[in-house]
């Protein structure tokens, strides 16, 4: 049984903590199998723990999923591989994001896998080895429609042709990156797809050995199997969600992540009292609120202004008011005998009711990504 701690500050234990992060590692297990069941065997799993994985720390979610069988880890940046690295994890760790020419020996030092984007960084990692023996892993990536980093199809042949590609680099993987895979229009998911096996057929009849070829979100491990190549890289799936809702396929994922407080201060309000800045709510009956020691400061955000709502024995409460830096306040009138010290729920189940990031999403106009990676790193996360 895996079991981790994080807390802001070791002398002060969980439970003089008032707000809490727990991840459930049991649903992260789930999370990963599910994701295992698309797959055909022999295909692989590269785990996304970018941006603390999603908010649910990266150091303790890569060493659990290296205890059961992954053994590749993508992030975005040279700084959180070698946080990884530093934290003892000896996996294949891809660098995803775009790197710049003058990080190669960083990411050489500490045996990260770079993706390359173009003919510079390509470059700079052939100088930046220098002399060293055997060819560096990387993986060339290949714009076939998202419009951002990659090389165009047209010109992978001549890269690989490059100098850096003779003797100092090796080509380990081949990727792309999906623009539209939740989309129950799949057209032009499948127009990338059609040119990226058309590259990797390409490629190989050129007489290059490329082990890894890979271009399947997570969106797209579940509705497009002809993605699957040899590696997918699921991310928001491994934490319990997905955006895909126009498919008829529904996974079954389970949320990783709850968020937890405690009612600091109870308030009863007059008609015509307001509470928080801009007063933007003002009592109109006999009201109670309840002060929560949470905010945007937390990453609990700001639009959830008067539109969110948690979780106070068992029934939902309101937020009311603008949300501060460092306070929420919700209306429990309706709930009888809320006192301070009671648990508020903003993500997560209590009795027969759940709020999900999905939930916090949809009144805050944004994606399930943004509410989970932006749970700031002042709350303690718990693993359990």
């Amino acid at each position: 049984m895996y079991t981790h701690t994080t807390v802001q500050n070791p002398s002060f234990p969980e439970s003089r903590v008032p707000t809490v992060a727990t991840i459930d590692l049991s649903a992260l297990a789930h999370n990963l199998n599910e994701v295992r069941r698309y797959l055909t065997p022999g295909c692989e799993v590269l785990a996304v723990v970018k941006a603390d994985a999603y908010g649910h720390g990266a150091i303790p979610v890569s060493r659990f999923l290296a205890g059961l069988g992954v053994h590749r880890f993508g992030v975005a940046t040279v700084e959180e591989g070698v946080a990884l690295r530093e934290a003892g994890i000896e996996s294949s760790i891809v660098v995803m994001g775009a790197l710049l020419p003058d990080q190669s020996r960083d990411a050489i030092a500490h045996r990260l896998t770079p993706i390359i984007h173009d003919d510079r960084i390509a470059q700079s990692f052939a100088d930046a080895l220098g002399s060293e023996s055997g060819p560096y892993p990387v993986h060339l990536k290949i714009d076939t429609g998202m419009g951002r980093l990659g090389i165009m199809p047209e010109d992978v042949l001549d890269v690989l042709g490059s100098a850096p590609f003779q003797g100092k680099l090796l080509v380990e993987g081949l990727m792309t990156h999906l623009a539209d895979a939740d989309n129950a229009d799949a057209t032009y998911t499948t127009i990338q797809l059609e040119q990226f096996h058309s590259l990797v057929g390409q490629v190989k009849a050129a007489g290059t050995h490329v082990p890894l070829a890979h271009a399947a979100n997570s969106a797209a491990i579940l509705f497009h199997p002809s993605s699957h190549f040899s590696m997918v890289r699921p991310g928001i799936m491994l934490y319990g969600y997905h955006t895909a809702s126009p498919h008829d396929t529904t996974p079954d994922l389970r949320p990783v992540l709850s968020l937890r407080t405690r009612v600091v201060h109870i308030r009863a309000l007059a008609p015509g009292q307001s509470v928080s800045y801009s007063r933007s709510f003002t009592a109109s009956r006999p009201t109670t609120v309840a002060v929560l020691p949470i905010g945007y400061g937390d990453g609990y955000n700001r639009l959830l202004s008067n539109r969110g709502a948690v979780l106070i024995k068992g029934r939902r409460a309101p937020v009311v008011g603008r949300i501060c830096m460092d306070m929420t306040i919700v209306d429990v009138t309706h709930i009888p005998d809320v006192g301070t010290g009671e648990e508020a729920v903003l993500i997560g189940q209590q009795g027969a009711l759940r709020i999900t990031a999905g939930h916090l999403a949809s009144w805050s106009q944004t994606i399930p990504y943004e509410v989970l990676c932006a749970i700031g790193r002042r709350v303690p996360r718990v693993y359990r």
